[in-house]
């Protein structure tokens, strides 16, 4: 049998967007069943539906917002079934799927690789199940070396089961940028802010899997700067700038703040504020409480939820390279040039549509969120900055909060859980998944002039 046919609906036909966005959604939702389900929680009761589909979204759309305790809600068989969805959902169930297909001696067709070169953001199809088993490789490779060493801390606190249990899902959740944690009590790795090995063990895997894969495999195969490709010259340089420039602002904007970074030691200051500026994109974790940083501080926190990680990876967000097309426009429109440009290569005019697609989509979707949630929530005194920030962690899969997401609403909930899926998957994505795609038009029309700003 081919092994194509796995991912058609008798007698239906599906484009590559249609199946993974299908993929996710039953994913989601065998997740719920098993989330609610007794034997998960530690009560021995029943999860209500609502719940168990928020955690299981935020699970596999590795998001990290959570509408009960992940510690003290679920027993070791739940807290496995969301680590299991974490890891399926950052590493994409097509990856899963190729790996079986290959391992079972099946033969993949032109269907399977357009279905893997869309999951993965490829340029092209040449090398793709290769980079299925470098992708599967690297990420488990990292994820082993990261909880052998957050082992070193977390055994001695919890003992060898508790501590190794501790390790390998957080090791995970920061992998996939997920962001779930099981300190207990929604208060992430705020009683570990004096920890410099776990903060930076969990930075270096956040900067690792943000990159995206494709970078990577050249780095992998590093020869010199002029041999790296203009994407990965552009995910490169946006990432330490974002990196870099978010850890300055931090450590000016909360140097001085008692509620955070005030108490601390230098060093200290230093770590949190490049934890603070590395796990917005999109990690979700948090040392110091984000309520209790100043406004500025969760006003740059918003910017780098937004901007997220690069693509091809676990991140989500609109993602460097777009931004990046995006100011390379602008600088293009200032300098009164016909086409952006980037390390002596011209950037084609469709990128900078489909940059701007993105981004206008993302604003939109986040607006969205933000109206449907100020609805539900306008008699429970939230204000609109904390809405703004929710709706834009649920869109770029983050997981930060200001500490609302367990008492709101329901019908902020299910806006929160649209949020989520349609930025895991891609407001692009979902729509062309909807929509049936016409060959181009030959036509041209004539050229007309308007005013713009």
């Amino acid at each position: 049998m081919a092994f194509k046919k796995s991912f058609n609906i008798p007698n239906i036909k599906m484009n590559p967007v249609q199946v993974l966005a299908l993929g996710f959604a039953l994913l989601i939702l065998l997740g719920s069943l098993l989330l609610m389900l007794p034997i998960a929680t530690l009560s021995g009761k029943t999860t209500p539906f609502i719940d168990a589909l928020f955690i299981s979204t935020s699970s596999v759309c590795v998001t990290g917002l959570v509408t009960v305790d992940t510690a003290t809600h679920w027993n070791y068989f739940g807290k496995t079934v969301i680590m299991t969805l974490i890891q399926i959902g950052g590493l994409g169930f097509m990856s899963f799927a190729t790996i079986a297909a290959v391992f079972m001696g099946k033969k993949l067709g032109l269907r399977d690789r357009l279905l893997m070169q869309e999951a993965y953001n490829a340029i092209n199809l040449q090398g793709i199940i290769r980079m299925v088993r470098y992708v599967v490789a690297f990420t488990f490779g990292v994820e082993i070396i990261g909880a052998v060493i957050l082992s070193s801390q977390f055994v001695p606190m919890y003992g060898w089961g508790k501590g190794l249990y501790y390790s390998i899902f957080h090791s995970i959740s920061a992998f996939c940028n997920a962001g779930f944690d099981l300190m207990g009590n929604y208060t992430s790795l705020t009683s570990l802010s004096s920890n410099p090995v776990v903060l930076w063990t969990m930075i270096l895997i956040i900067v690792a899997s943000g990159l995206g894969f494709s970078v990577w495999m050249e780095l992998w195969s590093f020869k010199s700067l002029n041999k790296l490709t203009l994407h990965s010259k552009l995910v490169l340089s946006t990432t330490l700038v974002l990196i870099f420039g978010g850890f300055i602002l931090f450590f000016i904007f909360e140097f001085n703040n008692p509620l955070t970074f005030g108490g601390m030691n230098m060093f200290d200051k230093v770590t949190n504020a490049m934890f603070a500026s590395v796990t917005p994109r999109t990690a979700g974790f948090n040392a110091v409480s984000v309520g209790d940083m100043s406004m500025t501080s969760r006003l740059l926190t918003i910017i780098l939820m937004f901007i997220g990680g690069s693509p091809g990876s676990t991140a989500g967000g609109v993602k460097t390279t777009g931004i990046s097309v995006l100011f390379l426009t602008v600088v293009c429109v200032i300098r009164g040039r016909n086409d952006p440009e980037a390390f002596g290569r011209r950037i084609d005019k469709k990128y900078v549509f489909k940059a701007f697609a993105i981004v206008a989509l993302a604003l939109a979707l986040v607006l969205g969120v933000t109206m449907w949630l100020s609805y539900f929530e306008s008699g429970q005194g939230r204000n609109m900055e904390t809405l703004i920030f929710e709706a834009t962690s649920a869109f770029a899969t983050v997981g930060l909060s200001e500490g609302i997401t367990p008492s709101i609403e329901t019908g902020s909930k299910i806006g929160l859980i649209f949020g989520m899926y349609l930025g895991r998957v891609g407001p692009i994505t979902v729509l062309l998944a909807l929509s049936r795609r016409r060959p181009p038009t030959q036509i041209s029309y004539p050229e007309a002039k308007i005013l713009i700003g």
